[in-house]
């Protein structure tokens, strides 16, 4: 439930009126991280940092690397390596965790024979922006669907680097 509780904190607000569905959207990413975790695929990981000084294991956060089917920019039938989830403990972030996240899932790609890896960040995450940048990640496409459209929420960011081996 620690991995679910700082996914959900970093990436919905405790603030305001939806505040009150915060236990409900932290029981929905514990599920689905559980079912994914679960699942049979061969190449899909989550991946944790733990902080063990001081003799405890805090968890100081988390990533998770798996493959995606053909998007509409890939050639049909191939899958691609994709980040998803990436999320630090609000005490861990700008102490290098993330960064540390990004290199494992950059070493695993590798290593599942991959050159490339891809994720999404939302426009207005200028700090997960600045990090994305300085670790190489290039902007592929910008997206926008109906709740940008709609609901005024921000444009999805789709990067790109090219790995070394």
């Amino acid at each position: 439930m620690a991995l679910a509780q700082i996914i959900a904190a970093s990436f919905h607000s405790l603030d305001g009126v939806w505040g009150w569905a915060f236990p409900l959207v932290r029981v929905s990413i514990y599920e689905d991280l559980r079912n994914r975790l679960h699942s049979p695929l061969p190449h899909q990981m989550c991946l944790v940092a733990v902080d063990t000084d001081g003799g405890g294991n805090n968890l100081a956060g988390t990533v998770e690397i798996g493959l995606r089917l053909t998007d509409n920019w890939t050639p049909r039938g191939k899958s691609f390596p994709y980040l998803s989830n990436l999320a630090v403990h609000p005490s861990y972030r700008r102490q290098g965790a993330a960064k540390q996240l990004l290199l494992s899932c950059e070493r695993t790609a590798v290593a599942w024979g991959f050159q490339d890896l891809y994720l999404h960040v939302l426009e207005d995450n200028v700090s997960a922006r600045r990090l994305y940048r300085q670790m190489g990640y290039e902007v592929r496409k910008i997206e926008s669907n109906w709740t940008t459209l709609f609901l005024g929420r921000s444009r999805q960011m789709f990067l790109h680097k090219r790995l070394r081996e």
